[in-house]
């Protein structure tokens, strides 16, 4: 996961990009430099990008820089390998004009020349002739590479699209003409703001784009929509049971109100200490609307009774110790090292604290006064 988040960071590596067809190559290249002006996109690719702009004054250098290196690289007469007494000479040399930088140099490098003369005198005095050939070795062998690699690179000719290779071009052109548009976006590339953004502005343009950003959008507004609509589905199943039962709309009322009312004390709650809602913790809030109303439907029912002093009650102990028991649960999610399943933990504890102090202190205040115009006016056996 952490080299997934390096890599959607990565400009040139990010999976975050949106992929447009146009009928045509030429139509492609036209698209990307549309795309490529807006504000969302930090730059658009086509097959053309794979094929260097400017060839001919690039090629020129590189032929200037290829004559002016020939005699470098492949030289007229090759000197003979320093014997070993030559390299401990040579090495004692550098040790001498290390020690004398380092007395000028600041006090960090200053340390590290100091550190490099020591090792390179080691090398010199105290190092066998073996040693002195694997240190060389391991300096000289990449040097040779990285010659042999520039000279390769001097040697470049023009590139069309017949020396593209033909499995980067089926990636970039289907068979029957069609071409690709690859964009990328600008911005903060961990940002979902930015994100979104992006996707809006590309489909602004082109409709039909797809690609890892529109995906995860249009994925998390169907879950969010699914999940109002659960929400609205439940509530209006749970009010439509509590109607049915209480036969008093005041009664529904006054058991529902705690629940709302612990919701949006657990949504503040969130808010104040940075615990956002995703995907796995959002499961959690079918489960804090079902125990909410659990609990208010037994100081309800104790009410209807003529239960007066619910706080002194038995209820009330078995409704704390309930609710310890689902802490305990609760709990135990929020220590796991699963961040989502931590998540979870952590929200369902906030709700059932609140669920647990609303019933507690908010409760016994919004049953007060109807139980006591209840009692006064002496009313007969609770319906069944």
């Amino acid at each position: 996961m952490a080299t997934l988040a390096d890599l959607m960071t990565d400009l040139d590596r990010t999976p975050n990009t949106i992929d447009v067809l146009a009928p045509s190559p030429a139509e492609a290249d036209a698209l990307a430099r549309r795309l490529a002006a807006l504000p969302e996109v930090s730059r658009a690719v086509t097959l053309s990008s794979f094929m260097p702009a400017q060839q001919e004054e690039k090629l020129a250098l590189v032929m200037d820089a290829a004559a002016l290196l020939a005699p470098t690289f492949d030289p007229v007469e090759v000197r003979a390998p320093p014997s070993d007494a030559e390299v401990a000479q040579s090495l004692r040399r550098t040790v001498a004009d290390l020690r004398r930088a380092a007395e000028e140099a600041d006090d960090r490098a200053g340390a590290e020349a100091r550190r490099l003369a020591t090792a390179l005198d080691r090398l010199a005095d105290g190092g066998v002739p073996r040693l002195r050939a694997a240190a060389a070795s391991a300096v000289l062998d990449p040097l040779g590479t990285l010659l042999r690699q520039t000279r390769n690179l001097l040697q470049a000719g023009p590139v069309t699209r017949e020396d593209l290779p033909p499995d980067l071009v089926a990636d970039w052109v289907t068979r029957d003409g069609r071409a690709r548009v690859m964009v990328f976006p600008s911005g903060d590339l961990a940002d979902n703001a930015d994100l979104r953004r992006f996707s809006s502005a590309v489909q602004a343009v082109v409709p039909g784009a797809t690609g890892t950003p529109i995906v995860i959008r249009g994925a998390g507004d169907s879950i969010v929509v699914a999940f109002l609509q659960a929400a609205a589905l439940s509530g209006t199943a749970i009010t439509a049971l509590l109607l049915m039962a209480f036969r008093r709309l005041y009664d529904v009322a006054v058991a529902m109100l705690p629940v709302l009312l612990s919701g949006v004390l657990t949504l503040a709650t969130c808010v104040l200490v940075g615990q956002p809602l995703n995907f796995a913790n959002v499961i959690a809030l079918p489960l804090l609307i079902g125990i909410g109303v659990a609990f208010n439907i037994y100081f309800v029912l104790a009410w209807r009774a003529g239960e007066t002093a619910p706080l002194q009650s038995s209820l009330a102990r078995a409704v704390v110790f309930s609710a310890l028991a689902t802490a305990t649960a609760f709990g135990a999610l929020w220590l796991s090292s699963h961040p989502g399943t931590a998540s979870m933990g952590k929200l369902l504890m906030i709700a059932l604290g609140w669920e647990l102090a609303i019933t507690l202190l908010f409760r016994p205040a919004l049953l007060a006064r109807p139980a006591a115009r209840r009692a006064a006016a002496k009313p007969g056996p609770p319906p069944a």
